[in-house]
């Protein structure tokens, strides 16, 4: 049974997903690169349903840090494991949705500029973890 996420839960879906696209974009940067990536991303987050789409498509963006690769890091995964908690909590039915979703947009960013490279590839297996379920 479904039920309605608070703000800072759906700030927390919208953290991790919108900072695992921007995690991934980092790890091979490039400003004409960042523009075809977030394209490349939004296509995958409008992709979502349900409560995932509620959550990454309303209310305000996410703050994320800007100053190191793992400022950021160490913001998105605990947000990602977070998120995944909330939704087994809140709507399971929903928590395949958002991992697909913020996997999907991790290699959909990774792969709009130059295919996915070594870095990025690693990113988006920390970004796996994060969305793994506790053993």
């Amino acid at each position: 049974m479904e039920q309605r996420l608070t703000d800072d839960e759906r700030l927390t879906l919208k953290t991790g997903a919108f900072g695992a696209v921007f995690l991934v974009s980092n790890a091979d940067p490039g400003m004409f690169a960042m523009i075809r990536e977030s394209i490349a991303a939004s296509g995958a987050l409008n992709a979502a349903s349900g409560v995932v789409k509620d959550a990454l498509t309303t209310g305000p963006l996410p703050r994320l840090p800007r100053d190191s690769a793992l400022e950021i890091e160490s913001v998105v995964l605990p947000a990602l494991g977070r998120a995944v908690d909330i939704l087994r909590k809140k709507s399971p039915e929903d928590l395949a949705v958002y991992r697909d979703v913020v996997l999907a947009a991790a290699d959909r960013v990774a792969e709009a500029h130059r295919g996915v490279g070594p870095a990025e590839a690693a990113v988006i297996d920390r970004i796996r973890e994060a969305l793994a379920e506790p053993a």
